[in-house]
């Protein structure tokens, strides 16, 4: 028999929420979907906050934690199953599925285990799509595709490498990042010297000498970045060796390259620690150019930063990021949220990321709808990376950071968007997207029926069943 729940009375940090967000009784209910007189009986400790209430509290408000993370995370992964719209069956209520939860706890992890499962199923069919695209008939992924999926398997937050950047960035002068940083190089025997060249090499370390060359035309924030980078290296050599070795990696190129890919993670966490940014994160709404003026950070590495936010207990809102390059490819992608990326390739030509590369230092928003129902809020912007040298073109490309709709409050971009309003229909793949009605559509799904009809033109020239 399922032991009773212990009756969460928290109304005084609800009440302090509210105060906080600036939010009235009414506008508080009204997201929350109960009446103002429940919502003054909860901030009065008259009525305890119910799972139900629970569950809008997380949905609403995911920097916040009230009752018991854990059984509020089972709670949502349960409802999130149970509702998802891309599984062709009826929708279960959040009643019902809190009932299921405490008369078949059993029955709503396997439940859960399922979906989760059919999940990785579409994640394997985006994948296979892409090979597909690409011609590849090698079964087994290159190194830096085994590297980026298993950062996506570890919701792009490695928790000991975290905690202890967030450890050394306190011994370290805030107001003085670089400085302090060639400050602790210099107790690791290394010293930092200028390099001038035409931006084809950003540094060079000579472990002979011990000397760190750093290109001497980059901004403050790429130097930074890149002496963090050689300091996370000694500093946290041991978290980094343990990871690599339990990482399941086989081919010694995915293992240089997870090491790699682990000491900029490391680096982006020292620069932005995880408390302090994910406060001053919630407290500027999300705004990136004020965040990477507080942290000394670019404009990318402070979105990237944004979407690794998921150290249990204490998550960040749930973003996706990803950056296109001028061709339509996305060269770096994680999601904390249900929308998933091609794995490789292109992504939805009507998704305004494409039109943000063409149109460089200005911010494009979008609110966009998956053909599952789920709607998202996002920003885009072009960047230009000078190449320092005439000879050389620059770098461009764009970054793109969203959210679900639902979060829409805590993501300055989505002040100018009506939440509820029209929504630009995307997709992920067009050889996974079911929308029949897309003018912008290169080819059918996979595994679909063409049908031509003579008589009938239209922008694509065949339907599919």
């Amino acid at each position: 028999m399922t032991p009773p729940r212990r009756r969460l009375f928290e109304g005084f940090r609800l009440r302090e929420l509210r105060r906080r967000t600036e939010l009235s009784q009414a506008a508080m209910a009204g997201r929350l979907g109960i009446s103002v007189s429940y919502l003054s009986q909860i901030e009065n400790n008259d009525r305890p906050i119910t799972d139900i209430v629970l569950v809008a509290l997380s949905r609403e408000f995911p920097l916040e934690a009230f009752g018991d993370v854990d059984e509020s995370a089972s709670l949502l992964r349960t409802i999130d199953a149970a509702t998802d719209a891309g599984v062709p069956a009826e929708r279960m209520g959040e009643a019902d599925v809190r009932r299921g939860i405490e008369q078949q706890p059993l029955l709503a992890k396997r439940m859960v285990a399922l979906h989760e499962a059919w999940r990785r199923s579409q994640e394997q069919l985006r994948v296979l799509d892409d090979r597909y695209d690409s011609g590849s008939t090698d079964a087994a992924p290159l190194p830096w595709e085994e590297v980026r999926d298993w950062f996506q398997a570890e919701g792009n937050y490695i928790d000991a490498i975290d905690r202890s950047a967030e450890t050394l960035a306190a011994d370290l002068d805030p107001h003085r990042p670089n400085r302090g940083l060639e400050d602790r190089l210099r107790w690791h025997g290394v010293q930092v010297v200028a390099q001038d060249g035409d931006g084809s090499e950003l540094s060079r370390f000579d472990p002979r000498a011990r000397r760190l060359a750093v290109n001497s035309a980059l901004p403050p924030e790429s130097r930074a970045f890149l002496l963090a980078h050689r300091l996370v290296r000694y500093e946290f050599e041991n978290e980094m060796r343990q990871v690599v070795e339990d990482s399941g990696l086989a081919s010694p190129a995915s293992r240089e390259l997870l090491s790699i890919g682990l000491a900029n993670y490391a680096a982006g966490a020292l620069l932005m620690p995880y408390g302090a940014f994910r406060d001053t994160a919630r407290e500027v709404r999300h705004d990136i150019d004020r965040l990477r003026q507080r942290f000394g950070a670019s404009f990318e590495q402070a979105c990237h930063r944004l979407s690794t936010l998921q150290r249990p207990g204490a998550q960040g809102l749930p973003f996706f990021f990803c950056r296109v390059d001028m061709a339509g490819n996305v060269t770096k992608r994680h999601s904390a949220t249900r929308l998933q990326f091609a794995a490789l390739g292109g992504a939805c030509p009507l998704w305004m990321v494409h039109e943000a590369v063409a149109i460089p230092d200005r911010i494009l928003v979008q609110h966009a709808e998956m053909p599952d129902g789920t709607r998202y809020v996002s920003m885009a912007k072009g960047l230009v990376k000078p190449s320092g040298s005439y000879a050389r073109p620059p770098r461009r490309y764009a970054v793109a950071l969203g959210c679900e709709e639902l979060h829409a409050a805590d993501f300055v971009y989505a002040d100018d968007l009506r939440p509820g309003g029209a929504a630009t229909p995307i997709g992920t793949s067009c050889r996974i997207c079911p929308r029949g009605d897309c003018d912008q559509r290169a080819f059918p799904p996979a595994a679909s029926a063409i049908a031509i009809d003579p008589d009938r033109r239209s922008v694509v020239p065949y339907g599919f069943r």
